[in-house]
C-alpha cells in the first residue's frame, strides 16, 4: 500500500509532518469527508445558497442536477441543503451521545478498574445489566420516557453505549495498574488518588480514544435510525434519518432516499476508518 507523503517546505512545521507522515490514503481520504462534515455543521450557508425549509412548489421532484445536487423533495426543496443543514443536528448530537458514554462509563470503569473488590462487583453487575438489554431497544425506551425530540435521542443512545466505555475502561485501568512505574509511584509516596490521576488514567486513555471514535460513527446510526422511526425531532426538522425516512414515501424520486442514506454511509465508514488506524497506531 503506498503512503501519503509531504514536501519538505518551511511551512510545514514538524508536527505537522509527524502527523501525516506514513498516513495511508484512505485515511487521508477519511479525515477530508470528515472535515467536510464538519464544515456542514458548522457553517452550511458556506456550502449552499438554497434555503432548507423554503418550498417552490414549480421544482417538485427534480432530479439530481447542476441547480440541484440531490435534486428536490415533495415541497420543492432542495435536498442537498436539507442534508447539508440536518448535519448539524444529526452530527452534533452524536458527539453529546458519545460525550454523554465516555465521561459516566470511563468515570465508572476507572473506578472500578482501580478500586476493585466490592465497588468492581457493584459496579460489574450494573454493566452486565446495561449489555444484557439490547442497546436499540433501551434507546426507544429511553426516548419514549424522555419525549420524542433528536436530544433526547442522542441522551438515549448516550446513555446506551455507557456499559462499553466502562467495560473497556476497566480492562485498561487493570491493565495499567499492575504496571511496575504505579508500584514504584507508591514505593515513593504518591497517595492513591494521585496515582490514579498521575499514572492509571493518562496510560488507560488510549484505546478509549479509539472507541469513542468509533461509538461517533454509531451513535450516528442509532440518531438516524430513531429519526427515521419517528423518535426524533418532527419536521420541517432535516435530521438525516429524517429525510430518509420522508423519501421513502416517493418511489419514484429514489434520490431521496439515496443521497442522504449515502451521506450517513461515508461518514460512517470514514469515521470507523479512523478508528482503525487510531487503534493500530496506538
Amino acid at each position: 500500500m503506498s503512503y501519503i507523503t509531504l514536501p519538505e517546505r518551511s511551512s510545514v512545521s514538524s508536527s505537522t509532518r509527524k502527523l501525516f507522515a506514513g498516513m495511508p490514503p484512505t485515511v487521508f481520504l477519511a479525515f477530508l469527508i470528515i472535515v467536510i462534515v464538519a464544515l456542514w455543521a458548522i457553517v452550511p450557508s458556506l456550502f449552499t445558497s438554497h434555503s432548507p425549509v423554503t418550498a417552490v412548489p414549480l421544482d417538485r421532484f427534480e432530479s439530481p442536477s447542476a441547480a440541484h445536487w440531490f435534486g428536490t423533495d415533495y415541497l420543492g426543496r432542495d435536498e442537498f441543503t436539507r442534508v447539508v443543514y440536518g448535519t448539524r443536528s444529526s452530527v452534533l448530537n452524536a458527539f453529546v451521545a458519545v460525550g454523554i458514554g465516555l465521561a459516566v462509563g470511563g468515570a465508572l470503569g476507572l473506578i472500578a478498574g482501580f478500586f476493585g473488590g466490592l465497588t468492581d462487583s457493584v459496579i460489574g453487575r450494573g454493566v452486565d445489566t446495561m449489555l444484557a438489554i439490547p442497546a436499540f431497544l433501551l434507546a426507544v425506551t429511553i426516548v419514549v420516557a424522555l419525549g420524542f425530540h433528536t436530544v433526547n435521542a442522542a441522551i438515549a443512545t448516550g446513555i446506551t453505549s455507557i456499559a462499553i466505555f466502562a467495560r473497556i475502561m476497566r480492562a485498561e485501568t487493570l491493565r495499567v495498574r499492575q504496571s511496575v512505574f504505579v508500584e514504584s509511584s507508591y514505593l515513593q509516596g504518591g497517595s492513591r488518588l494521585f496515582v490514579l490521576f498521575r499514572h492509571v488514567l493518562p496510560n488507560a486513555y488510549r484505546s478509549v480514544l479509539a472507541l469513542s471514535v468509533l461509538q461517533l460513527g454509531y451513535a450516528i446510526i442509532v440518531i438516524a435510525a430513531l429519526a427515521f422511526l419517528g423518535y426524533g425531532s418532527p419536521p420541517p426538522a432535516a435530521d438525516w434519518g429524517l429525510l430518509i425516512s420522508d423519501g421513502q414515501d416517493y418511489q419514484f424520486a429514489p434520490w431521496l432516499v439515496y443521497c442522504p442514506a449515502a451521506v450517513v454511509v461515508i461518514t460512517v465508514l470514514s469515521i470507523n476508518r479512523i478508528s482503525r488506524w487510531l487503534r493500530n497506531t496506538n
